[in-house]
C-alpha cells in the first residue's frame, strides 16, 4: 500500500478539506486528490462523502483510518530502527509541546539542541497537551513536553521534569487583591476567567471546589495562558495561573487552602523505536529536571 496515498489520506480526514491536506502536505489539491482515487481504486471503496463543501469519512474511511495511523507509524519505526543503528543523530524530530512550556520552559532547551545538533530538523507542533496524548498514540508525534495528566494513561510513558505551582491572581485593583485573607467561597462571588473545560489544568483547578461542594463563576474560557494572564491584569475576573508568570501586572490571592501544583514533563510511546535525535533530547530534559 502506497505510504504517500495512506498520508494524503490521514491529512484530509484530520482537516477535512482536500486544499488543506495539501497545503499541509506541501502538494497541489489535484495531487492529493488524486492520492485518494489512487487509494480508493486500490481499496475498491469510497472513502469521503463530499456534500457541499462538507468532506467527512464514509464507514469504509472510519475503517481504514486507525489502520492508516498503525501503517504509517510502523514505517517510521522501523526507519528510526534502521537509522539508529549508525549511531548518527540526524533527521527529522517531530517535537510537540504545549504554547506556554515552549514560550516559559523549552527556549534555552531547543537552542542548546540545535546548536549540539546540527544535523536534526526540528519540527515542532504547538498543541494542547491533551491532544498530545493522542498524537502519541496515533504516531503524529515522536516526543511531546507538556502539562502531564493528573492520572497517568497506560499507554504512553510519561516522566515529570518540573514542577510547576499554580496560584490564584488578581489585578491589583480588584476587589480580591484589597483582602488579607480569602477562601475559596469567597472567590466564587466573583467572575473568574480559567482554561478551557477539555484542559488538565481546569480539573486540577476545579477539583478543589467541587471537593468543597463549591460552584463556580466562571465569565470566559481559553487555553492560551498569556490570554488569561491579559484579561486578568486588566481587571476582568480573577483566575489561576503558573506561579512563574506573575509578575507586577498581577497580585497573588492569599488563598486559605492547599497548595495546587501541576507537573509538566514529556511523554513517548513505549512499544515505539525512539530515535537517536528523540533519546539525545531527552537527554536535555533530564539535565533540566527540577530547574
Amino acid at each position: 500500500m502506497d505510504t504517500h496515498s495512506l498520508n494524503a489520506f490521514v491529512a484530509v480526514a484530520e482537516n477535512g478539506s482536500f486544499s488543506v491536506a495539501a497545503e499541509k502536505l506541501h502538494l497541489t489539491q489535484p495531487a492529493v486528490s488524486k492520492r485518494i482515487a489512487v487509494l480508493e481504486q486500490m481499496l475498491d471503496a469510497k472513502l469521503f462523502d463530499r456534500v457541499g463543501r462538507t468532506i467527512s469519512l464514509t464507514e469504509a474511511g472510519k475503517v481504514l483510518l486507525p489502520k492508516a495511523y498503525q501503517i504509517i507509524s510502523t514505517i517510521a519505526d522501523t526507519q528510526r530502527e534502521i537509522q539508529n543503528l549508525t549511531g548518527n543523530i540526524s533527521g527529522t524530530l517531530t517535537l510537540a509541546t504545549s504554547h506556554h512550556i515552549g514560550l516559559h520552559r523549552l527556549p534555552p532547551l531547543l537552542k542548546q539542541f540545535t546548536t549540539q545538533f546540527t544535523d536534526v530538523a526540528l519540527d515542532i507542533n504547538f498543541i494542547d497537551s491533551e491532544w498530545a496524548y493522542e498524537g502519541i498514540q496515533q504516531g503524529q508525534v515522536e516526543l511531546a513536553v507538556i502539562t502531564l495528566a493528573p492520572t497517568p494513561s497506560t499507554n504512553v510513558t510519561s516522566e515529570k521534569i518540573w514542577d510547576d505551582p499554580l496560584v490564584f491572581v488578581a489585578a491589583p485593583d480588584h476587589p480580591l487583591a484589597k483582602q488579607a485573607q480569602l477562601t475559596l467561597e469567597d472567590l466564587i462571588n466573583y467572575s473568574a476567567i480559567f482554561p478551557g473545560s477539555n484542559t488538565f489544568t481546569h480539573h486540577i483547578v476545579k477539583s478543589l471546589f467541587n471537593e468543597a461542594g463549591l460552584h463556580l463563576n466562571i465569565a470566559m474560557a481559553t487555553n492560551y495562558l498569556e490570554t488569561i494572564k491579559m484579561m486578568v491584569a486588566v481587571g476582568l475576573a480573577w483566575s489561576v495561573l503558573p506561579q512563574a508568570m506573575v509578575d507586577d501586572s498581577l497580585r497573588i490571592l492569599p488563598i486559605n487552602t492547599q497548595s495546587i501544583n501541576r507537573q509538566l514533563g514529556y511523554i513517548h510511546h513505549p512499544e515505539r523505536t525512539l530515535s537517536n535525535a528523540a533519546k539525545a533530547f531527552i537527554e536535555l530534559l533530564q539535565a533540566a529536571k527540577g530547574t
